[in-house]
């Protein structure tokens, strides 16, 4: 059965060929996070969760600006008078939404519009894909107002996508890098002019709703447990995943598909 679509309030949200599209879109602000935001996104992606039907994500923005991380007004004003007791509830508030990326059954592409600041860097490194317009700078700014770096889980998602050096660079300076430059060490995936970027998104996205569901979700789940394994508990890990796979129509289907010389139709991917 398909559950109901979430309706947040802070940021918008559609649903449209198996893809859910969270767009911030408090342009005025550059898109700044506030309190409900952060909220909202956390509970729409665990609602998705339990959504089969729903078979990606896409994370964007509206306007010049991804994400320029937290409202000064909203959230830098009000932590500045909190208890360590409240200040603890927030900081853990914005790491339960890079949790809810990571934990997410489905593949997140990060559409990055313009500039990426702050919680919103963070935001896109947590997620699958990063796909950026030419103008979408980036810029993990924690330092720049007395805080560490290590933030949102950054100083261990970063350098497992860019290495320790870039890593200790981008969260110890702050300072932006452009997007050609993120391109090219590994930060975003794709690198498209401004006017190409719903194609270039759509692009990808495409490919992983067609995509085996569970084999993506199951390679997901790989991805964020074998961080913490050795390579004979990575190898055990995934030959018993691989295995009970196999036994899955998907896999027949694949086969199937390979054999007949066309494109494979797994189960649920929309025709």
């Amino acid at each position: 059965m398909t559950s109901k679509a979430p309706r947040p309030k802070s940021f918008a949200y559609d649903e449209e060929d198996a893809v859910a599209t969270l767009r911030f879109d408090r342009e005025e602000r550059l898109n700044a996070l506030t309190f409900e935001v952060y909220r909202e996104m956390t509970a729409t992606l665990r609602a998705l969760a339990d959504r089969p039907d729903i078979r990606a994500v896409v994370v964007t923005g509206t306007g010049r600006a991804f994400c320029t991380g937290g409202d000064v007004q909203d959230i830098i004003g009000d932590l500045l008078h909190r208890s360590p007791e409240g200040l603890l509830e927030f900081t853990r508030l914005t790491c339960d939404l890079v949790r809810a990326i990571r934990e997410l059954p489905r593949p997140v592409v990060a559409s990055l519009n313009g500039v990426v600041a702050g919680a919103g860097a963070a935001i896109a490194t947590a997620c699958d894909f990063r796909i950026a317009a030419d103008t979408a700078k980036i810029a993990f700014l924690f330092v720049r107002v007395g805080l560490a770096g290590a933030d949102m889980g950054m100083a261990f998602l970063l350098p497992r996508l860019v290495g320790l050096g870039r890593a200790t660079e981008l969260l110890m300076t702050g300072e932006f890098v452009d997007a050609a430059e993120a391109h090219r060490i590994g930060l975003y995936h794709r690198v498209v002019p401004s006017a190409e970027l719903t194609a270039a998104t759509r692009e990808t996205v495409d490919l992983l709703v067609r995509g085996p569901a569970e084999g993506l979700a199951l390679t997901k789940e790989a991805l964020n447990k074998e961080l913490h394994m050795d390579l004979g508990q990575a190898l055990d890990h995934e030959a018993r995943v691989q295995a009970e796979l196999m036994r899955g129509e998907d896999f027949h289907e694949g086969f199937a598909a390979f054999r007949a010389k066309r494109p494979p139709r797994f189960r649920g991917a929309p025709r």
